[in-house]
């Protein structure tokens, strides 16, 4: 059996982990890797807003299912555009790790104690906007790269502070490094942040089998599956700035979603609670909450700018 990843250490680390997990449930399995670079991880010198397009880091490895020389893929669920390639399954839905993102600064610094014009380093719209709205007088400067590249780049002094999500940090060994979690309600994480999601080929029925029974986590799946729901319907991406978060109660499904302007001077929030046997209804719902309240006017304006 052959794994479709990318090539960063996160991205094995993932991969191996989802082998360990297929072996563990079947010792006599042989299972390799196929690293495969995606158009995110050529393209290092622009902010992913304004790359453009959906699925940066997973076309290629897609391509790799569909033209067999994968036999499924491992990705960061918050990669994965809403809409899969046609042939494609999303098999599996790990376990989630934490799904929050976190600040880490060269003095352990949180955030509400930055100084006044310290520069924070993400590329993203979402933590761009949620940043500005909270801290104003912070500089937010693009910063890309892997994780090593990241803290290294902040160790070298090129930026006072700056937001990864907590699982990457966690699961490289960095986990010393976290200052402050940033959480809801104040800070909405990345739909399907912490997630993992194994892709196969949709008739490929043992493969599915295998993975399902290896890795699927019903309860966080229909966490993800809400927040998806929502981007689906706003058609999110890389260059719109949402973000979304469910949280089971019992049967119930909480979900908080956000679309905010990039300077943060405008943030749109919808909150709902609805069955956790229907994820995508709530999550629709929610999405109609943030298009009633303005949220397509902001939606078409970052892609106008993108």
């Amino acid at each position: 059996m052959k794994i479709a990843t990318r090539g960063s250490a996160l991205a094995l680390w993932q991969a191996n982990h989802v082998r360990d997990r297929l072996r563990a449930a079947d010792p006599d399995l042989a299972v390799d890797l196929v690293v495969i670079r995606t158009r995110g991880d050529r393209i290092l010198d622009v902010p992913l807003a304004k790359v453009g397009g959906k699925g940066l880091f997973v076309k290629e490895i897609e391509q790799a299912l569909l033209d067999g020389r994968a036999d499924l893929a491992v990705h960061s669920m918050k990669d994965v555009p809403a809409d899969l390639e046609a042939g494609l399954a999303l098999a599996a839905i790990s376990e989630r790790a934490d799904p929050f993102d976190a600040l880490v600064s060269r003095d352990g610094v949180r955030l509400d104690a930055l100084p006044p014009g310290a520069t924070v380093g993400t590329s993203s719209l979402r933590r761009q906007c949620q940043l500005r709205a909270l801290r104003p007088d912070v500089t937010v400067v693009p910063l890309r790269g892997n994780v090593d590249t990241r803290l290294r780049k902040l160790d070298d002094g090129l930026f006072d502070a700056i937001v990864l999500a907590s699982a990457g940090l966690v699961r490289l060994g960095h986990a010393d490094r976290i200052v402050e979690r940033l959480a809801p309600p104040a800070f909405l994480p990345a739909i399907a942040q912490g997630a993992l999601g194994v892709e196969t080929r949709a008739d490929d029925a043992d493969t599915i089998r295998r993975v399902r029974a290896a890795l699927h986590c019903e309860s966080d799946a229909r966490r993800v599956r809400a927040e998806r729901a929502v981007m689906a319907r706003l058609d999110g991406g890389c260059q719109t700035p949402i973000a979304a978060f469910a949280r089971l109660a019992g049967d119930a499904l909480e979900l908080s979603a956000l679309v905010a302007t990039p300077d943060g001077r405008e943030v749109i929030r919808a909150d709902r609670t609805g069955s956790s046997s229907e994820p995508e209804a709530l999550g629709v719902a929610v999405a109609e909450e943030l298009l009633a309240r303005g949220a397509d006017r902001i939606l078409a304006a970052c892609r106008a700018a993108g």
